[in-house]
């Protein structure tokens, strides 16, 4: 690798890392230190999250959050709080500094296992975030491929297309879990305390829109509500490609 592309590829790094710590939820202000291919030692406290990514570009995020945080969200007065949920919108914005993406639920770990397991792999890049000169918290990221990447870099032998018939016949008796999704919003933890019954939450979707149908958390088709046996049910009117555009 040249010293132009590490540079291109640190640099984007940084950006992601700068995304993610814009929304990442820190009992103080943490600042990038010195990107590395290695796991720090000693690793971060606390708990990690990873996902994959998939979109304009591919890939992999971990994000270490600190002990503070995973403590914070153990004992909050809403109960025991989802660490991936609260790490969500700083993996999807890390993950989006490289152009629209989809990104997997995440997966909860031990940080030293996440962060060792990105960096077996080739081209992982983790961004320590310290305090006062600590390592509190990382980003670790790794794209199949880079963007900018040379030629050179991704050319490969080619392979056969694989027997996608074959391998689906396998899958036609997993059960997957469906739900429909009207809408979504964010609030902040007084919001939520401060919710009595008749509360309206406005969500980011005007009456009447389609909802959303997810297969394992990933959006696969739009359609309307309808009743069924006075039961809710959603009328498919639009597919959605697994590119995202429609089908």
């Amino acid at each position: 690798m040249t010293t132009t592309t590490l540079d291109s590829r640190l640099g984007q790094a940084r950006d992601a890392a700068d995304a993610a710590l814009s929304v990442l939820p820190v009992s103080a202000p943490l600042v990038q230190g010195e990107p590395t291919t290695e796991v720090p030692q000693p690793a971060p406290a606390g708990q990690a999250v990873t996902a994959r990514f998939t979109g304009t570009v591919s890939g992999e995020i971990a994000i270490v959050a600190g002990q503070d945080l995973v403590d914070a969200l153990s004992s909050s007065p809403l109960g025991e709080l989802d660490l991936t949920a609260a790490l969500r919108p700083a993996l999807e914005a890390a993950a989006g500094a490289f152009g629209p993406v989809v990104v997997d639920p995440g997966q909860l770990m031990e940080p030293e296992v996440a962060l060792s397991g990105l960096v077996s792999k080739n081209d992982a890049i983790i961004i320590p975030l310290t305090e006062d000169g600590q390592t509190r918290a990382a980003i670790a990221l790794r794209l199949d491929v880079w963007p900018g990447a040379a030629a050179e870099e991704t050319a490969g032998p080619s392979r056969p297309a694989p027997v996608i018939g074959r391998g689906l016949d396998l899958l036609h008796d997993v059960e997957m879990e469906v739900s429909a999704e009207l809408g979504r919003t964010r609030m902040s933890v007084r919001e939520l305390l401060s919710l009595t019954p008749g509360a309206v939450v406005e969500l980011d979707r005007a009456a009447g829109s389609p909802a959303d149908l997810l297969v394992n958390g990933r959006l696969i088709a739009r359609g309307e509500v309808v009743v069924v046996d006075e039961n809710f049910g959603l009328r498919v009117t639009e597919i959605i490609a697994p590119n995202g555009g429609e089908r």
